[in-house]
């Protein structure tokens, strides 16, 4: 049953309203900063998933608004993001980015050793590394055929898109406590007296207004536009690069910018319009992603799939709690960072964004962390992922 992009919304709206429902009334859902378009989006997934195992019923979901949304949503964050705040986080950035890279070697090698284990082509565990949890669903479906048609890597796409889906998961269910966990045992508190970037605090209503709403929407636009054309500009050059990321950047200038020449275009930092927009797509996106997760694709490579994934959690979790969080400082701005390095690791960077925005909606802002983990797990690590890899393969054959 193939859905179309207006039907999927909807879907969409549905399953992000079931999330905050449940989170609403399972209180150790809020008590760990569980995600709501996670909650509802997994619920959601194994809904589909029991339609399919039982019925035959395989749905398919249009993609169309889902990728407008996260664009839109990046856009939002870097007009949310002031030039001071990039220069704030220049410390943290450089340590992320360190511990990062290294840490992609390390993912792959425990995904090789794993393979090795189950007598399985070496290269496999690439597949179970991070080109698939770092990389996400796009990157597999980039490296699956090269990895089957150079290096004898067989289901290739089926383990690395399960490896995927079963990161995404863990990636939004495991940031939020482990957080919660590092903040009361250091009993930290936020340094930033600001409003928070996504959405707004637990308790807290967001008042707009429609001027302010026509600005975002201005600025959004102008954005968006410009990002287009940088995007354009870049694979011109031959390199390729996600849209979000030249959209993200446009609205880092534009934001700094414009309100030079046009005081009245100003994106305020703590606009309560701004946080919505940002919310609002994020959570829809999300909710989206996940209810389209496919339980049923792992076939004959489940144990080393669920043996591999669930080694790579608990060396994610050890590297963020062990490692990164202290690294970057043991402070409240370096936890509410690990929780956003925890979803990128496993799931993706709007997994890690929402991990971000459960944490601070209930704690309190922290701004350097909206800087720091989009231009780290959406470009650094997106880069840095297909070197490694190579790298990896080149040693290896």
């Amino acid at each position: 049953m193939d859905l179309d992009s207006r039907q999927t919304i909807i879907i969409g709206i549905l399953v992000l309203f079931l999330g905050k429902y449940l989170n609403n009334k399972i209180g150790s859902l809020r008590q760990y900063n569980i995600p709501e378009p996670v909650t509802g989006g997994i619920v959601a997934s194994v809904f589909f998933a029991i339609l399919y195992l039982l019925f035959g019923v395989s749905i398919e979901f249009s993609n169309h608004y889902r990728d407008i949304l996260l664009v839109v949503f990046f856009t939002a964050i870097g007009l949310s993001t002031e030039i001071k705040s990039v220069i704030k986080g220049g410390r943290l950035l450089f340590l992320l980015t360190i511990l990062a890279i290294v840490f992609l070697f390390v993912q792959n090698y425990v995904g090789i050793f794993i393979a090795v284990l189950f007598n399985l082509e070496p290269d496999t565990g690439i597949l179970s590394g991070s080109a698939s949890l770092q990389g996400g669903h796009g990157n597999i479906v980039a490296w699956a055929p090269i990895l089957e048609s150079r290096y004898d890597v067989t289901n290739a796409m089926e383990i690395g898109m399960t490896t995927a889906t079963l990161g995404l998961i863990f990636g939004g269910i495991l940031g939020g406590p482990v957080t919660r966990y590092l903040i009361q045992k250091h009993q930290l508190k936020p340094t930033d007296s600001s409003e928070v970037t996504i959405g707004a605090k637990q308790g807290e209503n967001l008042t707009i207004d429609f001027d302010s709403m026509l600005i975002v929407i201005l600025m959004l636009s102008l954005s968006i536009g410009m990002g287009i054309h940088l995007n354009n500009l870049i694979a011109h050059f031959g390199f390729t690069m996600p849209l979000f990321v030249t959209c993200m950047f446009s609205g880092v200038v534009l934001a700094n910018v414009v309100p030079l020449i046009i005081p009245k275009l100003r994106c305020r930092k703590n606009s309560p319009t701004l946080a919505i927009v940002s919310d609002l797509s994020l959570g829809l996106f999300l909710a989206m992603a996940m209810m389209a997760l496919g339980f049923w694709e792992i076939g004959d490579r489940a144990l080393f799939i669920l043996v591999s994934t669930t080694v790579q959690i608990l060396l994610v979790t050890t590297f963020s709690v062990f490692v990164v969080f202290r690294v970057l400082g043991k402070n409240y701005d370096s936890a509410v960072i690990t929780a956003g390095y925890i979803g990128s690791s496993l799931g993706a960077t709007p997994t890690a964004m929402a991990n971000m925005a459960a944490v601070t909606q209930r704690y309190g802002a922290s701004p350097v962390a909206f800087i720091v983990i989009p231009i780290v797990a959406a470009f650094i690590i997106q880069v840095s992922n297909a070197v490694v890899i190579q790298i990896i393969l080149n040693l290896g054959n």
